[in-house]
C-alpha cells in the first residue's frame, strides 16, 4: 500500500481502564488529582480532560500491569507521590514517577512543562490552566518544526 493512502496518526482521544468497581475508583483518583466527570454510564465514568478522556470501565480480570502503562500529564506534579501513596496506590521503583491503582493499571505521572506533548491554547483556556513549557520540551517542540 502507498504511504500517502495510509492515515495518519494524529494523537489519542481517550483510554479505557478496566477497574473493580467505579465508584471506588472515582474516590481512589479523586484523592489524588482535581478532575471534572465528562459523563456516566451502566458500569463507566468518564473523566474529562479537555479534548481526551479517561473511561473507567468496571470489570477488571487480568493481573497487574508491568511495562504496559499510559502516561498521565499534569499541571503540576510536586505532590503526586504522597497523595498516590495516601490513596493506597503501589509506588513503583525506578527513576520516574510510577504507581499501579487498586486494580493494577500502572499509571505514569508526568508534568506538562517537560514535554514535547502539548495542548491547544483553547483547550488549555477551557480548563482554567495556563502553562509554559521547559526550555528542554521548548527546544524538542522547534526540532521538530513546533516550537513556541
Amino acid at each position: 500500500m502507498h504511504e500517502k493512502t495510509k492515515p495518519c496518526i494524529v494523537g489519542v482521544n481517550h483510554i479505557a481502564l478496566e477497574v473493580g468497581d467505579i465508584e471506588e475508583a472515582l474516590a481512589f483518583y479523586g484523592r489524588i488529582f482535581n478532575f471534572k466527570l465528562r459523563g456516566r454510564g451502566r458500569g463507566s465514568a468518564f473523566i474529562d480532560m479537555g479534548d481526551q478522556f479517561i473511561a473507567l470501565m468496571e470489570g477488571r480480570s487480568q493481573s497487574a500491569d508491568d511495562q504496559r502503562h499510559f502516561g498521565l500529564v499534569v499541571d503540576d506534579r510536586s505532590h503526586v507521590r504522597e497523595l498516590a501513596e495516601a490513596a493506597g496506590a503501589t509506588m513503583l521503583e525506578g527513576g520516574r514517577l510510577d504507581f499501579l491503582d487498586p486494580w493494577g493499571n500502572r499509571v505514569q505521572v508526568v508534568e506538562y512543562r517537560d514535554l514535547q506533548f502539548t495542548k491547544a491554547p483553547g483547550v488549555l483556556k477551557s480548563m482554567g490552566l495556563e502553562l509554559d513549557k521547559s526550555e528542554e520540551a521548548q527546544a524538542e517542540l522547534r526540532k521538530k518544526g513546533i516550537g513556541p
